[in-house]
């Protein structure tokens, strides 16, 4: 299973950001084969609008089955679970602190954008 997080870092002991469409990097997790990839998300923080839904394309096209990101809009939450992907709000300081509630369990999963669009 693939798990993405949000950050701004590049390591597992970077810290979660709290946004998901604006947030510089995504780090995937893969679970089956144990390590880490960071994913460049600049094209969406620079991006006037739509930053939402094209990081949402990006986590989709890495092939990623869970997000646990500090919050996701409307927009960018239909896209992820409308391609099956099931978000998790958290607000772990870091992407190891998240990805070990994540393993305990602790998180729940989203229902619903818990953000308006356009939030910063």
């Amino acid at each position: 299973m693939k798990i993405a997080f949000t950050t701004s870092g590049e390591s597992p002991e970077a810290p979660l950001d709290e946004r998901f469409g604006r947030a510089p990097r995504f780090i995937v997790h893969d679970t089956d084969a144990n390590t880490f990839e960071t994913i460049d998300n600049r094209r969406s923080v620079e991006a006037a609008q739509g930053a939402g839904i094209q990081a949402a394309q990006t986590i989709v096209r890495a092939g990623v089955q869970a997000l646990v990101t500090g919050h996701c809009g409307p927009k960018a939450f239909r896209v992820l679970t409308e391609a099956g992907v099931a978000v998790y709000n958290c607000g772990a300081a870091t992407v190891s602190e998240a990805l070990e509630r994540f393993r305990a369990g602790t998180l729940e999963k989203a229902s619903s954008a818990d953000v308006d669009g356009h939030w910063a």
